[in-house]
């Protein structure tokens, strides 16, 4: 929420900020609204696992694969060794409970897919992360191995690119009628009254009040939703807030090779209501440094991803964008 009466050096407009959030509620209630429908969110565990073919792939894997790793299984009926381990990666797509999603991808029906990711020999098994493809290994392999690997690969998604993976709902595959259907309204959460807390700090321009809250939910609840935005959007108004905003341009025009400068730049263009500017500034920066800078400049990217809302095209365009940057 947007804080009231709080003074900044700097003309800055949080209009950005509230659109954000009340986007990102918009679009958990039409989640919501689709959970009760059969879909959202949530997804059910059959749904980590799935057939693509070339008709479904850009939405089956690529889109996809800007809210959750992507593993691919190149398969065929009369493969020996993809009898054993296509088994395995189902198996284990189910064990780790939406960290990633298998796609299965029949190379006899899709030959296209298969040269375009210039396959010699199956099985072999990529991986999608922001719509980058990465080659994980091929032929078969031990569990051990295999488990080494999609560790990895959720490792690189979570830290790179914040992607966390999916809900798994075990009622989501409950159908019309059934006894989830008619479930009782969920009570009040737990955090309830902590994040209520928070919001009536922001109105009250107490930021430091605020990001506690926020953070006193998280310790207990890493992934509450509701929390992780509001301290991301608490956060950056803190260090917007007694900012010279005509300081930070011209130092970050100035002194373009400057990544501290170019991260504070970018706070004030997103709290400008310049989402595509932030995101392409850091994009940017990413993409010429090294080492701690070109961390330093990709955390706090993925910071304002959580700002703006994972649901936003503009988060979904810019992971795209640091895939590139980063590979």
């Amino acid at each position: 929420m947007q804080p009231r009466n709080m003074s900044m050096s700097g003309v800055v407009d949080l209009a950005a900020v509230k659109a954000a959030q009340e986007a990102k509620a918009k679009a958990e209630q039409s989640r919501a609204e689709a959970a009760k429908q059969g879909g959202g969110g949530a997804v059910a565990a059959t749904s980590l696992v799935i057939d693509v073919d070339e008709a479904g792939f850009e939405r089956d894997v690529l889109q996809r694969s800007t809210e959750v790793p992507v593993v691919i299984d190149f398969w065929a009926e009369w493969c020996e060794p993809c009898k054993q381990l296509s088994p395995l990666l189902e198996r284990l797509a189910v064990e780790y409970n939406g960290r990633f999603v298998l796609a299965k991808i029949d190379v006899d029906a899709n030959q296209m897919l298969m040269q375009q990711f210039g396959i010699q020999g199956i099985p072999a098994v990529f991986a999608v992360v922001a719509g980058q493809a990465l080659p994980l290994f091929q032929g078969a392999a031990p569990e051990q191995q295999i488990r080494g690997t999609l560790d990895q690969l959720i490792q690189v998604a979570e830290q790179r690119f914040g992607l966390t993976g999916l809900t798994v709902d075990a009622d989501a595959e409950a159908g019309p009628g059934s006894e989830a259907e008619a479930a009782p309204t969920v009570p009040a959460g737990p955090y309830d009254a902590l994040l209520e807390a928070a919001v009536q700090a922001l109105d009250a321009g107490d930021l430091g009040g605020a990001v506690q809250a926020y953070k006193n939910v998280l310790s207990d609840d890493p992934g509450n939703t509701e929390a992780k935005l509001g301290l991301a959007q608490a956060e950056l108004l803190q260090r917007v807030q007694n900012a010279d905003a005509q300081q930070v341009r011209k130092d970050a025009a100035e002194k373009p090779a400057d990544v501290q400068a170019q991260i504070a730049a970018a706070d004030l263009d997103l709290v400008g209501g310049h989402v595509e500017d932030a995101f392409g500034r850091l994009v940017d920066t990413v993409a010429r440094t090294v080492g701690d800078d070109r961390d330093a400049a990709r955390v706090r990217l993925l910071e304002l991803f959580e700002v703006v809302g994972s649901d936003d095209p503009r988060v979904t365009a810019a992971r795209r964008a640091l895939a590139r940057a980063l590979f």
